[in-house]
């Protein structure tokens, strides 16, 4: 009944169905039946990211980076497509039964500006675990925004948790802008520099 949240979300369909990737789930059609709007999406048969960590808890470092690698280049093909995610959670990696892995939800991308910023400053949008400062402060996001949400990414696989807690999600928000993401050395004893350094670099606050 929403006509602005229509035509944005058949926008957004359109947009998602140009991305077309290995990694990312496909967005193949979107249309109107009897005033039920809907997305037609590839079917990726197997289970998420967050399925594999609940069954079998923290990873190896070299585990989750056979993970995180395939997620990276999603990314990569989507910003240079001119599309941010915006909401890169292990929820939203999926892992087909032969082992490929794919990057789903797209739906909340937003085309971005040539400037490279999101059109919808203002508005957070996200799951708050993985927001970066920015979306928290202003609410604009950019390819950097999801490279901060693939080091927290990264950061709970290798030590079983996200980096900051809180009783609320407004507690989290204030530490993604307040509080550096310690090391992953810090929470699980036996992790390389240079995977410490990927997870520090990647999750700056500027």
């Amino acid at each position: 009944s929403d006509q602005a949240f229509v035509s944005r979300f058949q926008r957004e369909a359109k947009a998602a169905a140009r991305l077309t990737h290995p990694h990312v789930v496909g967005v193949y059609d979107q249309g109107n039946d009897d005033g039920l709007i809907y997305l037609a999406m590839e079917f990726v048969p197997g289970r998420t990211l967050r399925d594999v960590l609940r069954q079998y808890g923290p990873l190896a470092p070299e585990q989750a980076l056979v993970f995180l690698d395939p997620v990276l280049e999603a990314l990569a093909a989507a910003h240079a497509a001119g599309f941010v995610h915006r909401d890169i959670k292990p929820e939203n990696v999926l892992i087909t039964d032969d082992g490929r892995v794919k990057v789903a939800d797209f739906g909340l991308a937003r085309a971005m500006e040539p400037n490279g910023e999101s059109v919808t400053q203002g508005m957070i949008i996200g799951t708050v675990a993985y927001l970066s400062p920015e979306q928290v402060e202003r609410g604009d996001a950019d390819g950097r925004s999801d490279v901060y949400a693939a080091g927290i990414l990264l950061f709970e696989m290798i030590t079983g948790q996200v980096p900051h807690g809180g009783d609320s999600p407004l507690s989290v928000a204030y530490q993604h802008v307040n509080t550096d993401v310690p090391a992953p050395s810090s929470i699980r004893h036996g992790i390389s520099p240079d995977v410490d350094a990927l997870v520090v670099t990647s999750t700056r606050r500027d």
